[in-house]
């Protein structure tokens, strides 16, 4: 598996009438998610997502991939 670098947010069973919609949502709840926490507590919480999607994802040669597409530009 490659790492995917298009639009891939989806909802099943949701429909959706323009393509940025999902990544809108996904760009909500993210923020939604963060609201009201402190800097530190922020940072806490970007890296447990970070984890828990790492695991999900599973594939190492994925996830190098896609730590360097990160850092690259940083």
């Amino acid at each position: 598996m490659s790492l995917n670098l298009q639009a891939n947010f989806k909802e099943p069973g949701k429909r959706y009438f323009r393509a940025f919609t999902p990544g809108d949502d996904f760009y909500e709840a993210l923020i939604d998610t963060h609201r009201d926490l402190s800097d530190e507590q922020s940072a806490m919480v970007n890296a447990k997502l970070v984890l828990l999607l790492a695991n999900h994802v599973g594939d190492i040669a994925v996830l190098r991939e896609a730590m360097a597409l990160a850092r690259g530009d940083v």
